[in-house]
C-alpha cells in the first residue's frame, strides 16, 4: 500500500490516476482505476482503495507502471509510455517535432504595432522552438476524456477518388514536451490503439523497448507534409490561455477554382480556481483573396465546456477553408462567471499558410 499512498490523484472523467508528488525522488508506481497492463506480481500488489469521498464506488487503483524522471532538456524517444499531465490519458511518442512557439504572454516590450491589412493588431512576437510530439492514445481512456477533451484525431483532406471531403485517423495527438509525464512498463502491448503494433515492435534490449517499425517510418515520410506542426501560438486573457496549433491540409479543385483546407486545434486552460464556461465564440477570417469573414455561434463544436479547478483545460479541433492559398485568422471567446457577468478572451492572431512544395493528399492508410 505505500507505494501508492503518497501519490495526489488525478482525475479524469470517471478514472482516477495516482501521480508522483512534486520533488519525490526515485521510480514511483503509476496507478489507475480498474487497472491496466500485465505487471510482475510485485508491481501487482501495490494498490489501494480510493480515500477520496468522491471515488467511484469499488473502484481500486492498480499499478500500470512506474513513473520516470521527467526530462528538463533534451527529447524522449519513438516508443516512450507517458502520461498527459493535463488531460490523464496514457500515450506513447511516435516522434518529435519542431514548432515555432509564438507566446502573446512574453512578447517583447516593443510597442504594439498599427492594425496590419488582416485588420487586427498585432504584437511584435518572436517564436521559440519548441518541441512537440505526435503520440498514440490508449483506446481505454478515451471515454474518460471526453468531457474535457475530443478524442483527437489527425484530419486528411481526401483524394478526388474518395467520397469524403475529409477523413480522420483517431487517436492521435499532438503533445508539449512539458505535459509528457514519462513511464516504464513491463507489458509488451501496454497501449490499446489499432496502429500501437503496426507502429512499434518490442524489443526489451532498447530502452524505450518499443522501436519504429518501417511501416511508422514510411508512414511519416509519406504524410509529412499534412502530419508536421510548425507553428504554435498561444495568449491569456482573465487567467484563460488559449493555444492554437494550425495545420495546412492541401488542396482541391472544385468549380474551376481551388479551394485550400486547414485544420486547427484549440487549447483552453483557466489558470485561476473560479469556475467559467464557454458560451460564444467569434471568429474574423481574412483571406488574401480579399475578402474578411465574421462567424458567430454558442459554443465551440456544440459544446459549451466548463472549466474548473478539477477540469481546467478543453481541447477540440475544427477545420476552414479559403478560396485562396494563405490568410490569417483571429477573435474572441466569451466566457460566463457563476455571477452572470460576462468576458472576452483574446484568440491568438494566427497565419493559414499552404505548403509551398505540395504533393497530393494522402488518399487514406495503407502499407
Amino acid at each position: 500500500m505505500a507505494g501508492c499512498a503518497a501519490r495526489r490523484a488525478l482525475v479524469v472523467g470517471s478514472r482516477w490516476w495516482s501521480r508522483s508528488l512534486t520533488g519525490a525522488r526515485g521510480p514511483r508506481p503509476l496507478c489507475a482505476a480498474g487497472g491496466a497492463g500485465t505487471f510482475p506480481p510485485a508491481a501487482t500488489t501495490t494498490r489501494r482503495h480510493l480515500s477520496s469521498r468522491n471515488r467511484p464506488e469499488g473502484k481500486v487503483l492498480e499499478t500500470v507502471g512506474v513513473f520516470e524522471v521527467p526530462k528538463q532538456n533534451g527529447k524522449y524517444e519513438t516508443g516512450q509510455l507517458f502520461l498527459h499531465s493535463v488531460f490523464g490519458y496514457r500515450g506513447v511518442v511516435l516522434f518529435p517535432w519542431q514548432a515555432r512557439l509564438y507566446d502573446r504572454d512574453v512578447a517583447s516590450a516593443a510597442p504594439e504595432k498599427a492594425e496590419n491589412p488582416a485588420g487586427h493588431g498585432s504584437k511584435e512576437v518572436k517564436g521559440k522552438t519548441h518541441t512537440y510530439y505526435q503520440v498514440l492514445i490508449d483506446a481505454r481512456d478515451c471515454p474518460h476524456i471526453s468531457q474535457r477533451s475530443q478524442t483527437e484525431a489527425v484530419t486528411f483532406l481526401a483524394n478526388h477518388d474518395d467520397s469524403r471531403a475529409l477523413y480522420a485517423i483517431p487517436g492521435l495527438d499532438y503533445v508539449s514536451h512539458e505535459d509528457i509525464l514519462p513511464y516504464t512498463s513491463t507489458d509488451q502491448v501496454p497501449i490499446q490503439h489499432e496502429l500501437f503494433e503496426r507502429f512499434l515492435l518490442y524489443d526489451q534490449t532498447k530502452a524505450p523497448p518499443f522501436v519504429a517499425r518501417e511501416t511508422l517510418r514510411a508512414w511519416q515520410e509519406k504524410n509529412h507534409p499534412w502530419l508536421e506542426l510548425s507553428d504554435v501560438h498561444r495568449e491569456t486573457t482573465e487567467n484563460i490561455r488559449v493555444t492554437v496549433i494550425p495545420f495546412y491540409m492541401g488542396m482541391r479543385e472544385a468549380q474551376n477554382s481551388h479551394v485550400y483546407w486547414w485544420r486547427y486545434c484549440i487549447r483552453l486552460e483557466n489558470l485561476d480556481s473560479d469556475v467559467v464556461q464557454l458560451r460564444e465564440r467569434h471568429w474574423r477570417i481574412f483571406s488574401l483573396s480579399g475578402t474578411l469573414e465574421t462567424v458567430r455561434g454558442r459554443g465551440v463544436v456544440g459544446r459549451e465546456p466548463v472549466l474548473s479547478k478539477e477540469q481546467p483545460a478543453f481541447q477540440y479541433s475544427s477545420h476552414v477553408s479559403l478560396q485562396a492559398s494563405s490568410g490569417h485568422m483571429w477573435g474572441t471567446f466569451r466566457f460566463e462567471r457563476p455571477d452572470g457577468s460576462h468576458f472576452d478572451v483574446r484568440i491568438p492572431p494566427f497565419s493559414l499558410e499552404s505548403n509551398k512544395d505540395e504533393k497530393t493528399p494522402p488518399s487514406g492508410l495503407h502499407w
